[in-house]
């Protein structure tokens, strides 16, 4: 169960820190900065709950988590060079946020 929790944990801290870098450095929609660095805060919401071990938080987030799946993916396809490199990146660790929550939600459930 451990291993499952420092997997989640860190993939979602992975995945604000990387969609935080990338958006403000590598794919700014305007120069001086866009306002799609908001999705990495919307990824701040589950943290909290991640952290503390909270079924509940578990279970939605990853729900919650394909949607940075999907954005991944279609800017793998979308993008080129870094930004191609780092949608690979965001596709890897919401998969690995995913089965990680999802493996800890069968670990953990209550018979």
């Amino acid at each position: 169960m451990n291993i499952l929790f420092f997997s989640a944990s860190l993939s979602l801290i992975s995945l604000i820190l990387l969609n935080l870098l990338w958006e403000i450095f590598y794919n700014p929609l305007q120069d001086h900065g866009s306002l799609m660095v908001i999705k990495s805060a919307i990824l701040l919401i589950p943290l909290p709950g991640i952290l503390k071990k909270n079924r509940y938080t578990y279970q939605w987030s990853s729900m919650f988590i394909l949607i940075f799946f999907i954005e991944g993916v279609v800017r793998l396809y979308s993008e080129s060079e870094v930004s191609q490199t780092i949608a690979l990146c965001q596709t890897a660790l919401s998969s690995i946020f995913f089965v990680s929550t999802m493996f800890f939600c069968k670990v953990t459930k209550k018979l």
